[in-house]
């Protein structure tokens, strides 16, 4: 599996591709911005990018959707209750970002599905409380965790749909079963590194880690 790291827009937002060596068969994980540089560097390496996928809806991280599918015509994926407010974003929000609306997913994802490129697979793992479909990907040794956990923090849960409970079990009851030495690659550049493991964040995070008081 090939995996490339990439921070676009002005809020540090990494944007993923992922791809098959054997079938150049390639997604890109949260294309916030900066689409052009993104394809860019798949089609360097003879990637053909074949979907679209949302770790969630929130505007910094599907602002790319439209400009990337009409670049691709990559399918958009998405979990099943993020597929309405993908398409029913905030005007203001819109305006704020200077962001064009998303096109409507493709395909919705539950817990538990897989999504494959060539002869790489992501599994999915519901992991709400940031917002209520948020998801983590994993593949062996690997983690991209979206807005759910970072170096070093987590995400916020005072926007609409998101608990700090639910956050704090999807992190302690889902990511922190995978194998300590699981890389996280999450979905902003917020931490001292740009990926962590989950046994540093089991042991460290001053959030969730084993010291963490909530």
């Amino acid at each position: 599996m090939f995996v490339k790291q990439m921070q676009v827009s002005g809020f540090a937002v990494f944007a993923y591709i992922v791809a098959c060596k054997v079938t150049n068969e390639a997604l890109v994980i949260d294309p916030a911005a900066e689409t052009d540089r993104i394809l860019h560097e798949a089609e360097s390496r003879g990637y053909q990018i074949k979907y679209i996928v949302n770790t969630h809806s929130h505007i910094d991280h599907i602002m790319g959707n439209k400009k990337m599918k009409e670049l691709t015509n990559a399918e958009i994926i998405i979990h099943e209750k993020e597929a309405q407010s993908l398409i029913h974003q905030a005007p203001s929000m819109m305006q704020m970002f200077h962001a064009e609306p998303s096109p409507p997913a493709d395909i919705t994802v539950k817990d538990g599905d897989v999504i494959t490129v060539g002869r790489t697979s992501l599994k999915v793992i519901h992991t709400p409380g940031h917002s209520p479909g948020s998801i983590s990907l994993y593949h062996n040794g690997m983690v991209f965790t979206g807005d759910t956990l970072f170096v070093g923090g987590v995400g916020r849960t005072d926007l609409a749909g998101g608990s700090w409970q639910t956050l704090v079990s999807s992190i302690r009851d889902k990511l922190f079963t995978l194998p300590v030495e699981t890389i996280v690659a999450p979905g902003h550049n917020y931490g001292d590194a740009p990926k962590s493991t989950i046994g540093r964040e089991m042991a460290q995070n001053p959030y969730v880690g084993e010291r963490a008081v909530y």
